[in-house]
């Protein structure tokens, strides 16, 4: 196995001894730089040129020649900045077939003249997409209600890989207590010491030989801890154990676990604060973790600009490792409400969305003229503000200067604070100086009735903008205003549960229109997870340190629906990827828990471009009846039905066997055999046919009927009505044609659903038909 080019290094340096000697070589002259500008590429190579034993030891050995024969010497010297060196940052083994180096533009245009060269691609920075849900989400209970772990053995021996931005190995998340060695088939290594990783956390690793470059600076980390929660936080949703009496400021109290407690975590370190995520370190930390051997990849960070698959370290690491059978979850970016802001599109991700959950943080403040107006808080529950207070706003409204709070001597009283500005927790910690007992902090109106709540410095209620319009209006019309709080503390099964979350991004696929994104929703809102510590809020030094908080984002939706496909895939591990995103996405429910449509933050039904196939289901998931199966190369005449080159099909599906279009059936993207079906009518006759073929995992011998529903400005035939299997594993095709009533192009996307029913089994696909082009 080659090693995975730490320690490698490709120098193009100068061995004459009067180059090293000359000071000019050495010291750059301001103005004028004697060794070029250097930057980051990944430089993909043209197939089929690739890596032969017989001539280079390793594909290390075998990018290093490649570079160095492009290599300026006659500049490159052993100078003080080591930046300024053209090297070999990774070489490349699963993912692409490529690396990625450091050099300079003359550099990169004498190597686009090489034959063996196919194109580089400039550095690039993606972002992270930032204890009630397993028992919402059906997982716990016993064997005779139907508790999901039950049945899957809380994924037990599955390998949970998540690319994130460090972790804080000694969290009780990641106790090893009770767990079973990882299977024999991992080979992924562990740079905390023996008595740090265990059972549960299995794997660490950090990677960040592109990013040093890139960011001057940046901290080499020995290991791959951090100072911020993010990468805590998405791992103890994913797989972490149970912890009893979790909490934030005694909010949520309760069992803390993540969706798959006795699965094995392998947490590959790619991010850094403030800085970002290198799109070589993706790539580098997935080549690895396939090698390994894990089962899942969790990825909470995206490119916020619509990137080509060919480009995008998430698609091209996601098809890899689902050609090696690993199922891929991936978030879909916190950039909504607005339409086509939805990252990570490529078919073979899973994409999710986030939703809100049935909890609230209840806290109710209680205007002087006793009307009652509810909002959310994370003040602690025991916490009694007395008498009333009296009520003012500030003049600016945001509360975003601590010398005008002060100016307005607001000693003893509750202050108003609109959105905006500086982020309330700091705003509370200004307020808190300026002497205030209280905060009302009033949702963008954006954000409809979802409150994300955090811990502030002094008592604080979070409430909905209408509800905050109200409060203002009875400060104003109100002479001596005067309010208070009650905090209540957590509530649950509240209605309109679960509900998009505002932030979420919305479809449609930017890259391809003709495939429904995102796939599906799950937890996204005011999740309960494992944290180093509490961030913005101070604690008293004498306290222990709070270990749980609450984080918001598809950042984590995503390791939810990575820990409940490691159910899945224990239930079922000779399950494709592709055979498991089906049954999520099948089962999916599209109603709220008073039976309505799940709506979105305007309270409107959500449509398919916000939720997708639905909210994730996990009992359901488990024993979905029939699944839309297909390999890696079924992906294959796909890509080439979008057009796309065949160099940029074979980057994408290296290490397959290069391909060329022009001798392949070129697939239509309604063709593809995915589990939710869009159709587009973008010429007359107005008319598209989508082909499915489904998988029976269910019952032996059993017959489907299909039960479309759809407005009556489409007409939709289905061909055959019915399916009738005598076999597990049987296979059965069936054709749907959908046409416009009218004639016409639709003036506006008509969403349906299409369903085959047998006895207990319901198996939906949602039935999305627009115009307009096929590709963004």
């Amino acid at each position: 196995m080659d090693n995975p080019i730490h320690i490698w290094r490709a120098l193009c340096v100068a061995v004459a001894v009067v180059l090293l000697l000359s000071p000019a070589a050495v010291t750059p002259v301001a103005g004028h730089n004697d060794y070029g500008e250097h930057n980051n590429y990944l430089i993909i190579v043209r197939s089929p040129y690739e890596y032969d034993k017989r001539l280079h030891q390793n594909v290390s050995s075998w990018h290093a020649s490649l570079l160095s024969s492009v290599c300026d010497s006659a500049k490159e010297t052993l100078a003080a900045d080591p930046s300024a060196m053209t090297r070999l940052i990774y070489s490349y083994r699963n993912v692409v077939n490529g690396f990625a180096a450091r050099m300079t533009p003359e550099e990169l245009e004498k190597m686009s003249k090489m034959d063996w060269f196919d194109r580089a691609l400039p550095e690039q920075t993606y972002h992270l997409l930032t204890t009630h849900t397993p028992q919402m989400l059906g997982l716990t209970g016993n064997r005779r209600r139907g508790g999901l772990w039950n049945t899957s053995n809380m994924g037990e021996g599955v390998i949970i890989g998540i690319l994130d931005d460090g972790i804080y190995a000694g969290h009780p998340s990641f106790d090893g207590a009770g767990m079973q060695p990882p299977p024999a088939k991992w080979k992924g290594r562990c740079d905390f010491n023996k008595t740090v990783c265990n059972n549960k956390l299995i794997g660490a690793r950090s990677y960040f030989e592109s990013a040093k470059w890139k960011w001057k600076g940046l901290r080499d980390p020995v290991l791959p801890i951090s100072e911020g929660q993010h990468g805590t936080h998405t791992s103890s949703t994913a797989a972490g154990a149970f912890v009893p009496d979790a909490s934030v400021f005694g909010n949520g109290l309760g069992t803390a676990t993540g969706m798959a407690p006795r699965a094995h975590i392998a947490f590959y370190q790619v991010c850094y604060e403030q800085k970002g995520c290198d799109r070589d370190d993706i790539l580098a930390a997935v080549d690895d973790a396939i090698e390994d051997g894990v089962d899942i990849l969790s990825l909470s960070l995206g490119h916020e600009d619509a990137v080509d698959f060919s480009d995008d370290p998430v698609s091209l690491g996601g098809y890899t490792a689902i050609l090696n059978g690993v199922f891929i979850c991936a978030a879909a970016g916190n950039t909504g409400p607005s339409p086509a802001t939805l990252v990570n599109e490529a078919p073979w991700l899973l994409t999710v969305g986030a939703s809100t959950s049935d909890r609230r943080f209840l806290a109710t403040v209680k205007l002087g003229d006793k009307v009652e107006v509810d909002g959310e808080s994370l003040s602690d529950p025991k916490t009694n503000m007395g008498d009333p207070r009296p009520l003012v706003q500030d003049v600016d409204g945001t509360c975003a200067s601590e010398s005008v709070l002060i100016a307005q001597k607001i000693t003893g009283k509750i202050i108003v604070c609109d959105a905006g500005g500086v982020v309330s927790t700091e705003k509370a910690k200004m307020a808190k100086r300026a002497g205030a007992a209280g905060m009302i902090v009033i949702t963008p109106e954006v954000f409809g009735p979802v409150i994300i709540p955090r811990p502030h410095a002094i008592p604080a209620v979070q409430v909905p903008f209408a509800a905050g319009q109200k409060i203002k209006t009875f400060l104003q019309t109100t002479q001596g205003a005067t309010a208070t709080f009650v905090f209540k503390g957590s509530t649950f099964k509240n209605p309109q549960s679960p509900m998009v979350a505002p932030f979420s991004s919305r479809g449609p696929n930017r890259r391809s229109r003709g495939i429904l994104k995102p796939d599906l929703i799950g937890p996204g809102v005011n999740v309960i997870a494992g944290v180093p510590s509490i961030e913005d809020v101070e604690v008293d030094p004498k306290a222990a340190v709070p270990r749980f908080d609450i984080k918001s984002g598809t950042s984590m939706a995503a390791p939810h629906l990575s820990g409940i496909a490691a159910l899945i895939k224990h239930a079922h591990p000779t399950w494709s990827p592709a055979a498991i995103k089906s049954a999520l996405m099948t089962t999916a429910e599209t109603t709220d828990n008073l039976r309505k449509p799940i709506a979105d933050v305007d309270g409107k039904p959500a449509t398919f471009l916000a939720l997708g196939a639905g909210h994730v289901n996990p009992q359901k998931a488990i024993d979905p009846g029939l699944v839309y199966n297909m390999s890696a190369a079924g992906y294959v005449p796909y890509l080439c039905g979008l057009n796309y080159t065949d160099q940029k099909v074979n980057t994408i599906i290296y290490p397959e066997r290069p391909v060329q279009c022009a001798n392949l059936s070129r697939l239509e993207q309604d063709d593809l055999n995915y589990p939710s079906i869009t159709a587009i009518l973008d010429q007359p006759p107005f008319t598209a046919t989508a082909n499915r073929s489904v998988t029976n995992v269910g019952a032996a011998s059993s017959t489907y009927v299909v039960e479309v529903e759809v407005p009556a400005t489409v007409k939709v035939e289905v061909n055959p009505p019915k399916l009738t299997f005598k076999a597990l594993e049987e296979v059965l095709n069936y054709s749907v044609t959908i046409r416009s009533a009218d004639g016409r192009a639709p003036a506006s996307p008509v969403e349906g659903q299409l369903k085959w029913v047998s006895g207990k089994y319901v198996v939906r696909s949602p039935l999305l038909v627009v115009a307009g082009i096929r590709q963004a």
